[in-house]
């Protein structure tokens, strides 16, 4: 390729650069948009405030026995996927980042040979119920001090309940549930 040939080519894609700029500062020039008032938006207001003395009533909280018999653990399976990252589920599962979970409903807290658990999940003490799993799970660092689990929590009642409903089937020997509350 000679020199001539180059000089054209480049020319031609200088050229439709600057083709592809003027273009853009015509447009801009058209269709410019007025200057704005006030800079941003407005942002939503926040919820009126109870009146004073008055006191808001909050949803009555459901026994955590009454959602582990309504919990369905098939969706407690599918809402352990971000788990299955760290833990292993199945039955005799080495150790991942976190201790495996096969078992773990009854199991004494801090009792995976050879995972290194933190000074306060050592220190807890006692064996793994619903109940300690239901608030484990809500707050990981608030349950254990010290946690190393970097799981944020799952503020969901109903998925937790799914979730530890899941736990309890990878047993040899399921914990039997808690009886529901009586209707009234």
């Amino acid at each position: 390729m000679d020199s001539f040939e180059f000089n054209k080519m480049a020319g031609a894609l200088l050229g439709a650069l600057l083709f592809m700029m003027a273009t853009g500062v015509l447009a801009d020039a058209i269709f410019a948009h007025s200057k704005l008032v006030k800079a941003g938006y407005d942002l939503p207001a926040a919820a009126a405030a109870p009146a004073a003395g008055a006191k808001a009533k909050a949803a009555p909280a459901v026994p955590l026995a009454d959602l582990l018999a309504k919990a369905d653990p098939k969706k407690g399976e599918a809402d352990t996927k971000p788990c299955q990252a760290c833990h292993n589920f199945a039955k005799g599962a080495g150790i991942k980042i976190g201790p495996p979970l096969y078992g773990v409903v009854g199991r004494p807290k801090g009792s995976v040979p050879g995972f290194d658990y933190s000074a306060g999940m050592k220190a807890k003490g006692g064996d793994w119920t619903f109940a300690d799993i239901n608030t484990f799970i809500t707050n990981p660092a608030a349950y254990v001090s010290g946690t190393k689990m970097t799981f944020s929590g799952e503020p969901d009642p109903r998925k937790r309940a799914d979730i530890i409903a899941y736990l309890r089937t990878l047993s040899d020997h399921p914990v039997p549930l808690p009886s529901p509350s009586p209707k009234k």
